[in-house]
């Protein structure tokens, strides 16, 4: 009996539902099977391929200095790339690479996006005002712009984009929460917590942000894959990683002199670009597909068709 009346519990059925939703959607399945290999890889990575550099984990091992790009062999079975560092090797470790730089940027970002898109919305009036003018001032600026002359002005480095990054994302979040916050100050259990004298943080903590965040996750998930091609990005602009960091957008950097092979092999280096671009491309659209399932099961215009 106990059992059943779990079972039968309003919130526990809307869960079951909402994962009911997101599964049904083959892109999701792909999404999450996609995002689960890469969480495989980020944590078997000192397995997979031992470090040589045990201090420094990141540094990709090299087999030489010669600039021109090596095909696979049973050495390095992807190759090895301009300065004759291991392919493969940084094609695992850059996934830890990606894990922390898109869950870095996006938690704070998100953190401090919600917090001042809910007390805007929620309060309005000046304090609105203030917040919504000073955001549309850094909206002014353009993303990569902005984050480049941060990261000049602190320093290179892989951390100083990160945070470069975090500087910038947080002003969507704010946008998108307070939206969801204008609409439900005004329903009626808000207003019912307000006359029995609830405190604003209590309101806000409580009966408001588990109501509001869904558009604000379904954004973070999407956001994730794109902090990591814009600081994929940057490291190709020699802003990010070092030379020899296992970062993905760093490896393609070192293999810029090698899109194109010579005229009669156009093709003899594809796998110097093909092999840390595909790294990118299928981790950035994990999350792309898992943040279009999110969405759909979250709409409230089609979550019950």
């Amino acid at each position: 009996l106990g059992l059943a009346m779990i079972n039968k519990h309003p919130r526990l059925q809307e869960l079951k539902f909402t994962l009911y939703r997101i599964f049904r959607n083959p892109s999701a399945v792909i999404g999450f099977t996609l995002l689960i290999f890469f969480i495989v890889v980020a944590i078997g990575a000192p397995y997979i391929a031992p470090p040589k550099y045990p201090h420094n984990p990141y540094r990709m091992p090299h087999k030489g200095f010669s600039h021109t790009p090596k095909p696979p062999s049973k050495q390095a079975i992807f190759g090895t790339t301009s300065g004759q560092y291991d392919i493969f090797y940084g094609a695992v470790w850059g996934t830890r690479t990606a894990f922390r730089i898109g869950l870095f940027v996006v938690g704070i970002s998100m953190l401090i996006g919600v917090a001042l898109g809910t007390v805007s919305g929620y309060y309005g009036g000046i304090i609105d005002e203030v917040l919504m003018r000073f955001v549309d001032i850094v909206f002014a600026i353009p993303t990569l712009v902005l984050a480049m002359a941060i990261v000049v002005a602190f320093g290179r480095g892989l951390d100083k984009v990160m945070i470069a990054l975090a500087m910038i994302g947080w002003r969507n979040y704010v946008r998108v929460m307070r939206s969801s916050i204008l609409t439900l100050r005004e329903l009626d259990f808000v207003q019912a917590a307000k006359i029995m004298g609830v405190s604003d943080l209590k309101i806000m903590l409580r009966h408001i942000l588990p109501n509001g965040i869904y558009p604000v996750l379904v954004m973070a998930f999407m956001d994730i894959g794109s902090m990591v091609i814009v600081a994929a990005f940057m490291s190709f602009l020699g802003l990010g990683a070092p030379k020899g960091y296992a970062d993905w957008g760093q490896m393609v950097a070192l293999a810029r002199n090698y899109i194109v092979g010579p005229p009669d092999d156009p093709l003899k280096y594809w796998f110097a670009i093909a092999i840390p671009g595909l790294c990118i491309v299928l981790f950035v659209l994990a999350w792309n597909l898992i943040g279009d399932a999110l969405r759909d099961a979250f709409d409230p215009k089609i979550r019950r068709r």
